[in-house]
């Protein structure tokens, strides 16, 4: 479970998983790490990715996938994340821009969104509870940006799951599922995180109003269930 900052991957001669390695880090540097003119916004696709990059907090990990079953790979996964919980930050500023890049090189195309995606959506519940964001990255990607829906940030080179703390920002990917039992562990782990250190009343205000609707949609479908 081999762990590369950017540095690291320019210093690296020979390595097996070179291309992979370097595909992906030029990926974060030309395309998250700058503008884009379809964005939507000002400034760069991702804004953590610069200073992430200057202060060396990115670290990257190629997982090979030929051999593992879906439940294996969940388990590797979930290493990562107790790996990232236990690397101490000792400033608060380089914590919120640590992320980890999982590479799934072995994944074909065609694949991605069936394995990749429903890994996200299998673990990221577990991912929220603690703090985190899993974020899945491939070219079949489909998710829209949150400032244009023709925008598509989600797609990488080679199919990849990313790993970072939860952020302020992060309220629209929380109350996303249709499914209100989901909206509720998500919601309620945001607000915990967060709790009376928003610095966005706004979010706040809407991350509580989006629980109550999450609550009142819960109650009238179990009424429902009740009553068939």
């Amino acid at each position: 479970m081999q762990l590369y900052t950017t540095r690291e991957i320019e210093q690296l001669q020979q390595h097996e998983d070179l291309y992979s390695l370097i595909k992906i880090m030029e990926w974060v540097k030309n395309f998250l790490g700058r503008p884009h003119p379809n964005l939507g916004r000002p400034g760069v696709v991702c804004p953590f990715v610069p200073y992430s990059l200057k202060s060396n907090s990115i670290r990257l990990a190629v997982i090979h996938t030929e051999n593992l079953y879906p439940e294996q790979l969940e388990e590797v996964v979930g290493r990562y994340r107790d790996i990232f919980l236990e690397i101490d930050n000792n400033e608060q500023e380089l914590a919120i821009n640590k992320a980890f890049l999982l590479i799934l090189p072995d994944i074909h195309i065609d694949d991605a969104s069936k394995v990749v995606d429903s890994i996200q959506q299998k673990l990221k519940p577990l991912f929220v509870e603690s703090g985190l964001m899993i974020g899945e990255f491939h070219k079949r990607n489909e998710s829209p940006g949150l400032h244009n829906p023709n925008f598509r940030p989600l797609r990488s080179p080679i199919p990849l799951l990313a790993i970072r703390f939860m952020v302020e920002a992060d309220l629209p990917f929380l109350v996303s599922p249709a499914d209100p039992r989901l909206r509720i562990r998500y919601l309620e782990a945001y607000l915990q995180r967060f709790g009376h250190n928003f610095t966005d009343a706004t979010k706040f205000k809407n991350a509580q109003q989006a629980l109550a609707l999450a609550k009142e949609q819960l109650k009238k479908e179990n009424l429902v269930s009740s009553c068939i």
